[in-house]
């Protein structure tokens, strides 16, 4: 906090000294009797190149930009949803950057152009009514149809049909760390509290209720391909945001409430890992950490492992001190193998009888 009040004082005075500079500038230009705040044809000529070349400038950075960073972009969406959020994405991209590029070169070019010059006056325009229509309707237009196509397709990403009989899991949050809790062999999720949070009851399920007791509580998300699962959020203490980006998925995880989203994954962990952008980016990532690695051991310190893509729920909220870590691996597999991890649990039921 002090070092940001030094900056300020720093700041402010670097701007009062500013304009007393500017004051006396003033003071000279009046003494002298000339006036050279006023600019001349070449101040408006040099000007107006300089428009132009900022408007290049603009569009070539936005190339570049689009160009060096693509290794950043995500690859196909691994959900059944995920090709409806990238299309409106991509639609609501190419409408704004269409617009950007007319309107950017349009206000830079007329800068350059009508320009000013010695002897031309601007001409006035009252009012032009069918100039006004255009500019006023054409985009109630396109906002109002990006508008109904967004909500058409939030509707169809978050209505919840359970004739789909998805699987239903609890995903609990807590700082700084992930718990998931599935709902067992009768798909219904046992009561909970986090005032009976105690011991192995890390998510305060109720054990008086009798749907809690084949409730599976892991440290690892696995989900069935192919099947629609059903998310149920809650937060033990602050607000998290669970984000799952490779499945164009996210919901705000509020304390107090249970909020919910559902989604069915359609690539599976060893298909994404396998896949030809996934691979081309793991051996980027790879040579990176090499490198980064011989700095580390020529310091003396421990070298960084290789990275193996893995699905992962993160948290999108800065939710305090550990935020940049909260997180818990995703397996999404087939029906056969998700059937075999979750014999090897134990039921809630279980685990407190024999505690």
């Amino acid at each position: 906090m002090t070092v940001l009040l030094i900056i300020a004082i720093v700041a402010l005075f670097g701007i009062t000294l500013w304009q007393l500079s500017k004051i006396f500038k003033m003071s000279q230009t009046s003494a002298s009797g000339s006036d050279n705040q006023v600019a001349n044809d070449k101040d408006n000529k040099y000007n107006g190149y300089l428009m132009l070349a900022f408007v290049i400038f603009i569009y070539a950075i936005t190339i570049y930009c689009f160009i060096a960073y693509r290794d950043f972009y995500l690859p196909e969406a691994a959900s059944e949803h995920g090709s409806e959020y990238d299309s409106l994405f991509f639609i609501t991209l190419v409408v704004i950057m269409i617009t950007q590029i007319i309107t950017q070169f349009l206000v830079h070019y007329f800068a350059y152009k009508y320009k000013g010059k010695e002897g031309n006056r601007a001409l006035f325009l009252a009012d032009n009514d069918k100039l006004e229509f255009i500019w006023t309707i054409t985009p109630v237009i396109v906002l109002s149809g990006l508008i109904f196509y967004g909500l058409y397709t939030w509707s169809d990403i978050m209505n919840i049909n359970d004739d789909d009989d998805p699987l239903v899991v609890e995903v609990y949050a807590y700082q700084f760390g992930w718990i998931v809790r599935y709902s067992g062999e009768d798909n219904t999720l046992g009561k909970a509290n986090v005032r009976f949070i105690e011991g192995i009851n890390t998510v305060g399920i109720d054990e008086t209720d009798t749907y809690a007791m084949d409730d599976v509580v892991a440290r690892e998300l696995h989900l069935p391909v192919d099947r629609p699962v059903l998310f149920k959020f809650r937060s033990q203490d602050v607000l998290h945001s669970a984000y799952m980006p490779f499945f164009r998925a996210q919901m705000n995880v509020v304390p107090g409430m249970i909020t919910q989203f559902k989604f069915t994954p359609t690539i599976t962990s060893e298909e994404m890992r396998n896949s030809e952008f996934m691979v081309d980016k793991v051996r980027k990532l790879n040579k990176i950490r090499r490198e980064r690695s011989k700095e580390l051991i020529a310091d003396g310190q421990e070298g960084l492992d290789t990275y193996e893509f893995e699905y992962y729920l993160l948290c999108n909220k800065i939710c305090g001190i550990s935020h940049y870590n909260m997180q818990i691996k995703i397996v999404v597999e087939p029906q056969e193998e998700f059937d075999a991890w979750m014999a090897k649990q134990t039921e809630f039921g279980k685990e407190i009888a024999s505690k």
